[in-house]
């Protein structure tokens, strides 16, 4: 090698594709480790099936719930529900909480089409049901595509009724209309963020009309099939919590089979890395939590996002089982904010800084910064954190990019990242990179998704 390769080789940064640093060994891994996601993405499509499907998973390997105030030992794995939309899993450390924990934090909310309060009407002898969106759509992708009903309806005795239509191949599907291009020439005039209406993005539900000579017969005859199917009557939609999701399986795309086309990959492709993780993990140095917050989609708002002191109760009750103060414990706590980042998209590189970007293939996303514009929103960690990924990455063989949204001044988003580190935890942001995030169909490659087990499970291992 001559003097100049020397420097190179020596003095440059050159990131590889993925599949040039793993063997035939890991690739199969890669492809396995798939398969259990798309199971769990195809059961998980709203944040109340995904708690539930991961309670499920953690009993199967010795989780018990946690019981404020209940001894804990090293080895011990227990999880928290809150009020079935979030969910914490710990796996006690061998070294005392004064030495803080290792924390993961994803959500599993994603974009999608909430009933309103008082949702069904019919007009012209077709019933609907009215909708208000949910997180950031674009609202004409969610015309013309088949849609599934999921919730839960709370009855005034105080029963819950869960409602899950159009997931059997043998259930009814539903969708919002659009027009016809022959008389569209109007609404083709307009932006593409103004010719679907957010009151327009209203569900069609039925069209054949009671057998009585009475108004509102289509509505009629819907709701005594939900009465018969539910026995719910109109007035209990006041007390319900029904959405509309894309009615899309998880499937492999590509010849190759190398990416995953799915509804919700943000963020339930980090909150399954992280569930994993933690599921296979032994006894940890210190103590490993896992988070799959709600409400991120909406600012992490609520009893159950990350602004929420549900976690700080949980981590203050194991604390004050030590002995040790909430607040030591945060200073030498470790955060992974598992949040999904957008993926290069050569078909529109003007949004995006080329050099800065995450591509598909090349391993898990760092996010030193998100935010906006001026890095309005965002934690920013340090130089120190990012050093110390980049030695636990290179140990445990996790490849890994640094990446950030989109050029500066083009856009920008948020993670729950402020949020964790407002606590005093050092927090960097970490996750899959994404085709069409916040598309009723995104996607995902296999490789990331695996590289971002394996750090994720790096770091609760360190």
């Amino acid at each position: 090698m001559s003097k100049e390769q020397d420097w190179r080789e020596s003095l440059f940064y050159e990131q590889k594709n993925g599949y040039d640093l793993i063997d035939a060994e890991e690739t199969k891994l890669v492809y396995a480790y798939a398969e259990g996601y798309k199971r769990f993405m195809d059961a998980a499509r709203t944040e109340r099936e995904a708690v539930r499907v991961s309670i499920e998973l953690a009993e199967e390997v010795g989780f018990k719930e946690y019981i404020p105030g209940m001894a804990l030992s090293a080895g011990d794995k227990v999880y928290l529900n809150n009020r079935g939309k979030s969910l914490i899993l710990a796996v006690m450390g061998s070294e005392p909480l004064s030495e803080g924990a290792v924390i993961a934090g994803a959500h599993v909310d994603s974009p999608r089409l909430d009933f309103k309060q008082l949702p069904l009407y019919e007009d012209t002898e077709m019933a609907y049901f009215k909708t208000h969106y949910y997180g950031g759509i674009k609202k004409y992708q969610w015309v013309t595509i088949p849609l599934e009903l999921h919730g839960v309806v709370a009855l005034k005795n105080g029963d819950v009724i869960d409602v899950c239509i159009g997931q059997d191949p043998d259930d009814p599907q539903f969708v919002i209309t659009d027009l016809l291009p022959h008389l569209a020439a109007d609404q083709m005039k307009k932006t593409m963020s103004e010719g679907i209406k957010g009151e327009g993005l209203n569900i069609l539900i039925g069209s054949v009309p009671y057998a009585d000579d009475g108004k509102d017969r289509v509505k009629l005859a819907i709701l005594s099939l939900l009465h018969d199917d539910y026995g719910i009557t109109e007035e209990d939609f006041l007390s319900a919590e029904l959405t509309a999701v894309p009615a899309f399986q998880s499937r492999d795309i590509g010849f190759d089979r190398s990416m995953i086309g799915a509804y919700g990959h943000d963020d339930r492709v980090c909150a399954y890395a992280e569930l994993r993780a933690i599921l296979d993990l032994k006894t940890p140095r210190r103590t490993a939590v896992c988070i799959l917050a709600d409400k991120e989609e909406i600012g992490s708002e609520g009893v159950t996002g990350m602004q929420s002191k549900a976690f700080d109760t949980f981590m203050e009750d194991i604390c004050e089982g030590q002995g040790v103060a909430l607040r030591r414990c945060y200073e030498k706590s470790f955060c992974l904010s598992s949040d999904v980042c957008n993926a290069f998209d050569p078909n529109y590189p003007e949004v995006s800084e080329k050099r800065n970007e995450a591509k598909i293939n090349y391993g898990m996303g760092i996010c030193k910064y998100t935010g906006a514009r001026g890095k309005s929103g965002t934690s920013d960690a340090s130089a120190e954190i990012v050093a110390y990924l980049r030695k636990l990455f290179a140990e445990n063989n996790v490849i890994w990019q640094l990446c950030e949204l989109g050029k500066v001044d083009q856009g920008g988003g948020g993670t729950i990242a402020k949020f964790m580190a407002e606590r005093n935890i050092d927090t960097i942001d970490a996750g899959v990179p994404v085709l069409s995030m916040h598309a009723p169909f995104e996607v995902v490659s296999k490789l990331d998704c695996w590289m971002t087990y394996k750090g994720v499970l790096a770091a609760y291992q360190d």
